[in-house]
């Protein structure tokens, strides 16, 4: 049996407001295994994180026991876990979309007739000539309105039945009580007016005030669901970034397969202007890719054989083949789509507020509305239609759903704005705390620089023997050497190493052993020869030697010195130097306008490091930092932020400075684009520009703003409005049209998030 994944994202049907969410979480949180969840009113779903041993089919039935249904996962083809793609990531609104259509259709269909034979009688002009008495007029009336309530108004009452049967209230509880004492009071007065004490024909009915109020909830309802529909194109786009099907190698034959069938290791086939299916290796060609979408890069990269590609992207030139490495879910764009789908599903801290009022809102308005009736009745001397009118007004301008929207639809907008702009946002609450940032702790290599040192110096010691002086010059020699020994390395400065011993076509074997010294060096062994290579410390742990002079044209600002020794005696040394990226000038000026200190970690040397914060214009330099001492650094800092009151960020590259990220109020993976830098770091920037971190601080801030907005028209909706139904100030259908346009009013404001980042 395949092990169950940490988070499923299951579409939930049946919310409509916010007490909806906490019954459908306090459902699933009770099921044994399950240890965390979160629902998400403007997705229609449910986040759940599981235990190896938790059974799904219970969670089912604990959200069918609470009144609602939950789609489990379809199981993979595969067996392997290699879906076509997050079954849970497909458009959940489409469905609902089209079923409200139909049903606003059918409703303004028998509203319109309802509302013309209600008024035109009234008109003295259209008195004179009307042919029907107001005893059949109010049997058509009833006959017209029954379809509405009981045809498009029926979701309403069978979700106060089934509320009820679990002795809760909800929206649908407030609107089927609401309509349903209208409808049945006129159903009532015209079927048996002397249960109420009327003469036939001489009563006052309410059906147009009943199917006016469902049609006017359904169109807002459809409105809603569109916006929210918007909400989530992020993840369609993502989706719609993945073919169908791909072309493989099999049996020596060219075959164009269904991309779910592809499997690990096979040889895949992309021709130019194609979007390349799968993730892989290229294995053969030689073209350049247009990464952008994920990425947000803009320029093709240059790919040839070895390199890596991501799914989705698109090739531009050259043919390539391909050795499939992931496909799917298992996809870099898998993890992605994922990820995005999470983190719009999770809740942000201020959700915390409005889960408090939710879970007895909806109780709170039932008596308000009873006690508005009871008062109009008793005290007012108000007959009873007249009170009866007041209480449905009081329970129809009740914003339960406003509410429930006003966080998530935010959340969900932000954070597909992220992702459509390469900024990968983990969760809300890391979304919420980013604008609290108020110092960036930055590391080097990678992030300010370019992360590709290059060697500018090269000095090989005179009275040394290096071995290759009889066929090279002595440089040439001593980089031969140095490259052979660094040939395992993934260190930056092993890379450029060898980089520049290709550069220069001088030939470099496999060590006999190797043995990486972090944040010093390394050590190994060249055929017979025992190679060091590293800083001064390392030289000095190995009683080596150094001369007092570095050699003319070595040294100088921000270049780093690597020293190297042959069978314990110092052979020489090379200069490397890394690049500023051009993006980090404009990024740390942009920080600083936000009124945010950034300081750089780094394990350079002193002299390198302050020339590398003085180009960038850094304000703090803490350098010669090992590694491992990172996330202590980082934990002093933060100590001393919070003595400050701030919160401390730090960006790294998600592998290297996991731990020091860990430490960080607020982690950022700059443009790894690993597997590993998404699940770990709050914030993961697809591309490699520092100005990321400013563009996602002011997403964060724009995101909650939105929220505070979101949530000050909801309150302010059932704070103003409930007390004018209540006083009699409002009409049932005013309270209706208000109550739909509150919804669809914090979904619209959330998707003006969009505009984000437009001049």
């Amino acid at each position: 049996m395949a092990a169950v994944p940490r988070k499923l994202s299951l579409p939930v049907e049946g919310m409509t407001c916010a007490s909806c969410v906490l019954r459908v979480e306090n459902a699933i949180r009770e099921v044994p295994g399950v240890s965390g969840v979160s629902v998400n009113l403007a997705s229609n779903k449910a986040v759940v994180e599981l235990g190896a041993n938790t059974d799904l089919s219970a969670i089912e039935a604990a959200v069918r026991s609470a009144g609602y249904s939950l789609e489990l996962p379809r199981e993979s083809g595969q067996g392997d876990g290699s879906d076509a793609m997050l079954p849970e990531s497909r458009d959940v609104h489409a469905a609902e979309v089209k079923v409200l259509r139909r049903d606003v259709f059918v409703a303004i269909a028998f509203t319109l007739p309802v509302m013309l034979v209600s008024m035109l009688p009234m008109l003295e002009s259209v008195r004179a000539w009307w042919p029907l008495d107001m005893e059949e007029n109010n049997r058509i009336l009833l006959l017209l309105t029954t379809p509405v309530l009981f045809l498009p108004g029926r979701r309403f009452f069978r979700g106060f039945l089934s509320a009820l049967r679990h002795l809760n209230a909800d929206m649908n509880t407030l609107v089927a009580v609401g309509t349903g004492a209208a409808y049945a009071y006129s159903t009532a007065a015209v079927l048996f007016p002397q249960w109420l004490g009327l003469a036939a024909g001489h009563m006052d009915v309410y059906f147009d005030t009943s199917a006016t109020i469902i049609t006017l909830i359904l169109v807002g309802r459809l409105l809603e669901a569109k916006a929210k529909s918007r909400a989530s194109d992020a993840i369609r786009k993502l989706i719609g970034l993945q073919p169908n099907t791909a072309r493989v190698l099999r049996d020596g034959e060219e075959v164009d397969v269904p991309l779910a069938s592809v499997s690990i290791g096979e040889n895949v086939l992309v021709r130019p202007g194609e979007r390349i299916p799968v993730d892989g290796e290229i294995t053969g060609g030689v073209s350049s890719v247009d990464e952008s979408m994920i990425s947000g890069e803009p320029l093709p990269v240059n790919k040839q054989e070895g390199d890596r590609v991501i799914g989705g992207t698109i090739n531009k030139e050259g043919s390539l083949r391909l050795r499939a490495t992931a496909v799917g879910a298992q996809s870099m764009l898998g993890h992605i789509v994922r990820l995005v789908d999470e983190a719009q599903g999770s809740k942000a801290p201020v959700q915390k507020l409005v889960d408090r009022i939710a879970s007895v809102f909806v109780p709170v308005v039932i008596g308000i509305a009873l006690l508005t009736g009871l008062t109009w009745y008793l005290a007012l001397d108000a007959g009873f239609t007249e009170s009866m009118l007041h209480s449905i007004a009081v329970l129809i301008i009740a914003c339960p759903c406003a509410l429930g929207l006003a966080t998530p639809a935010a959340i969900m907008v932000g954070v597909g704005v992220g992702a459509d702009r390469g900024i990968l946002i983990k969760n809300a609450e890391s979304l919420e705390r980013a604008r609290q940032v108020r110092r960036i702790v930055l590391d080097t290599t990678g992030t300010v620089t370019d992360g590709r040192p290059r060697v500018v110096a090269i000095a090989a010691d005179a009275q040394a023997t290096v071995p290759g002086m009889e066929t090279h010059s002595p440089d040439d020699a001593l980089l031969a050497l140095l490259a052979s020994a660094e040939q395992p390395s993934e260190h930056p400065l092993g890379e450029a190493v060898l980089r520049h011993a290709k550069e220069r076509g001088i030939a470099v074997r496999a060590p006999d052993s190797f043995q990486y010294e972090p944040g010093a060096g390394v050590i190994a062994f060249v055929d017979a020869d025992a190679v060091l290579a590293g800083n001064r410390a390392l030289m000095a742990s190995y009683a080596v030697k150094l001369p007092e002079q570095v050699p003319d044209g070595v040294e100088g600002p921000g270049r780093t010195l690597l020293y190297v020794a042959v069978n314990g005696h110092y052979a020489g040394v090379l200069a490397l130097a890394d690049s500023i990226r051009p993006t980090s000038v404009e990024a740390v000026q942009l920080l600083h306008r936000q009124g945010i200190d950034v300081v750089m970690l780094t394990g350079d040397t002193e002299s390198a490091a302050r020339e590398i914060a003085r180009q960038a214009g850094i304000d703090r330099v803490i350098a010669g930092v090992r590694p491992e001492e990172k996330a202590a650094e980082l934990r002093a800092l933060r100590a001393e932020g919070q003595a400050e009151g701030l919160l401390v960020a730090m960006v790294g590259d998600g592998i290297n400075d996991a731990p020091a990220l860990a430490e960080a109020d607020v982690s950022i993976a700059m443009g790894s684009g690993t597997d590993i830098a998404m699940e770990t770091a709050d914030i993961t920037l697809m591309r490699s520009d520092l100005r990321g971190v400013d563009e996602a601080i002011r997403l964060s801030d724009a995101t909650l703003r939105k929220i505070r907005q979101n949530l000050f028209w909801a309150f302010i909706y059932n704070v103003i409005g409930i007390p004018l139904a209540a006083i009699g100030l409002l009409s049932p259908m005013f309270a209706a049209a208000a109550m739909a346009f509150s919804s669809v009013s914090v979904v619209s404001n959330s998707l003006l998030l969009r505009r984000f980042g437009r001049s």
